[in-house]
């Protein structure tokens, strides 16, 4: 299935639109199994549902335009970064509905394994640690977007960012220790 995704991303960047038809179902599983890992974390009773999750970042995919697109790995990096977006942007209008903005998306921090111990965590916290990480070191924070919200292996990770998967696995738990610090920080200043 990885080879007959790429050609059918290859397909769609040629401007073949039955490519994206063939496409879609291809990638749906992976797509709503990456959504439903980040929605089962979310307090009880939200109202974001996985579908809802994978529909949006269907969406976006599809209005991403100039994209050219390589194979799986870049596709489902893309995927990850959009979804990322998706569940910010709920968690940030969620957040402006309540007064004070009370309400907060939550995320387990046990999906990143070395931050312990498992606790949940504001998704918009890790989002803003996410930008300051980016600003920072730009690779370590490709790394946990393309593990954390891309579901990708340190492998998998590795080829999308033409690296080692040494340089991987030093760089995903470094990133760890930090979004943990920089997160413990700004709570510590009272979320600013």
């Amino acid at each position: 299935m990885p080879s007959d995704v790429t050609e059918l991303l290859l397909a769609w960047n040629e401007g073949d639109e039955s490519a994206l038809n063939q496409l879609i179902p291809a990638v749906h599983g992976q797509l709503r199994r990456l959504a439903h890992r980040y929605v089962r974390h979310e307090r009880t009773g939200h109202t974001l549902e996985t579908t809802a999750v994978v529909n949006e970042a269907y969406i976006r995919l599809v209005d991403v335009q100039r994209v050219h697109w390589r194979d799986r790995i870049h596709f489902f990096a893309i995927a990850a970064t959009l979804m990322r977006r998706v569940l910010i942007d709920y968690g940030r209008a969620r957040r402006t509905l309540k007064r004070g903005g009370a309400r907060t998306s939550k995320v387990s921090l046990e999906q990143l394994p070395v931050m312990a111990p498992p606790e949940l965590t504001d998704l918009i916290a890790l989002a803003r640690a996410l930008d300051a990480l980016s600003a920072f070191d730009g690779r370590k924070a490709r790394v946990v977007e393309l593990r954390f919200f891309g579901g990708l292996s340190v492998d998998e990770t590795a080829e999308a960012l033409q690296v080692s998967s040494e340089t991987v696995k030093r760089d995903w738990r470094l990133a760890k220790v930090w979004l943990l610090r920089e997160m413990e920080r700004v709570e510590r200043r009272g979320g600013k």
